[in-house]
């Protein structure tokens, strides 16, 4: 049963936009089963070339843009093939005018930690910026006096919980009451458009680390994502929208496997493996178990002072999960300057784990992510604490918190 909605999420999150503006041809669920496992199985054995929605629009589709008076929303991530901030970009064109930047959440550089809230001052050659992590997150109309087209250009990661998307909403609700089209420039989901794994969210637990009823790990691109948005009326109101979509990406792609240059999409995620273990390990931030912030390893990392990680090490590994093994790893969160200023035991020696990714074509991040928890839970009963709600936002519902607390079996755990 869970392995058909996923492929019911599938077919309707990924396979029927593009279908739809192919052709006309409905397709079966036995047809959107056999292009699941297709595209999950297919290898890429050589990079791929791909332009980025930004590329595509300045090289091709500059219409879109000709004669406007833009609000950008972007961060670090946002660069041109060349690794060129798109700002700067759109401040050369002659003919278009750049009035305002917003920034999500860790700033307009990624230079601040998670949750830490940012207001800016004037930035020297650069038109006002503006925090959506700050005193709002929501721009008003003040904000946007002038503005004619609203542009969304953020490299994300694919998890749910990962803010930007959440300001993709507010920012589309915010266009639709001011009657301000949205232009969404698109880019790859690194971590494989193809996979989707994970709880859909529960909408009674709506929050800003979970704003759409998608999976944990939802699978598409945040493009696709703004399309779902739209058409299933996840905001209170509706935009114009239009996609600049990629060249030359496909689902079934890693981001390493394109010639795109890696920038971390935030502070705590510095590479491609740590974006493929943080959709299952994130839920270590409702713990007082360390998730490996202040380290140079955040979320690969996982312990306590009091764990024991050869023992924590075997009784994963135990569990057989494909494309992984875990090893024990001690290791002493310190402060690094923004990236995590007070991480959990700071300056103490923890124990605890170090998850190795051998096929990551294999690897389930939420079973990880998920056994990980259960088994320190079990193991460390008196000493592992949850706060409850921060653990019900980040899953989706308070489904996990409870099979805890009742006490299941490890099958039963990885039930969702």
């Amino acid at each position: 049963m869970i392995l058909y909605l996923k492929i019911i999420f599938y077919l309707c999150f990924i396979l029927l936009p593009i279908n739809c503006q192919q052709n006309k041809k409905s397709i079966g669920i036995h047809q959107a089963q056999s292009m699941y496992f297709q595209n999950k199985k297919k290898p890429i054995s050589e990079k791929i070339t791909v332009l980025n929605g930004i590329d595509v629009l300045l090289e091709k589709k500059r219409h879109f843009i000709q004669s406007r008076k833009i609000a950008l929303v972007t961060n670090h991530s946002g660069v041109d093939k060349n690794s060129i901030p798109n700002y700067k970009r759109l401040m050369e064109i002659d003919d278009v005018e750049l009035k305002v930047i917003f920034s999500p959440e860790h700033g307009l550089f990624g230079e601040s930690e998670a949750g830490e809230k940012i207001n800016y001052t004037d930035i020297e050659k650069l038109p006002k910026v503006i925090s959506l992590y700050g005193g709002t997150r929501k721009p008003s109309a003040e904000m946007l006096e002038g503005v004619n087209i609203i542009i969304y250009d953020i490299q994300d990661i694919g998890a749910r919980f990962y803010t930007y998307i959440s300001t993709l909403g507010l920012v589309m609700e915010t266009g639709a009451e001011l009657g301000i089209p949205i232009l969404v420039l698109d880019r790859p989901n690194p971590i494989r458009g193809d996979i989707i794994q994970g709880p859909i969210l529960d909408l009674a637990y709506k929050s800003f680390v979970g704003h759409y009823p998608i999976p944990t790990r939802y699978g598409g691109t945040v493009g696709e994502l703004a399309i779902e948005i739209l058409k299933n009326k996840w905001i209170a109101s509706l935009p114009e929208l239009e996609i600049i979509k990629m060249e030359g990406w496909q689902p079934n792609a890693w981001f390493d496997q394109t010639d795109l240059p890696w920038i971390p999409p935030s502070p705590n995620i510095p590479d491609l493996k740590t974006a493929i273990i943080y959709p299952g390990m994130c839920i270590f931030e409702a713990t007082n178990v360390s998730e490996g912030r202040g380290t140079p390893n955040p979320f690969k990392w996982i312990g306590a002072p009091w764990i024991d990680g050869k023992k924590l090490s075997q009784a994963l590994n135990n569990f057989k999960l494909p494309g992984v093994v875990f090893v024990p790893k001690t290791f002493t969160p310190q402060t690094i300057k923004g990236k995590s200023e007070n991480p959990k035991f700071k300056n103490k020696k923890c124990s605890g784990i170090e998850v190795w990714i051998t096929d990551r074509n294999q690897y389930r991040s939420i079973d990880v992510g998920v056994l990980t928890l259960f088994s320190i839970y079990n193991m460390y009963p008196d000493k592992i604490k949850i706060k409850e709600s921060g653990l019900n936002r980040l899953w989706g519902s308070n489904g996990l918190y409870k099979k805890l607390k009742r006490g299941v079996t490890s099958d039963d755990i990885l039930k969702y």
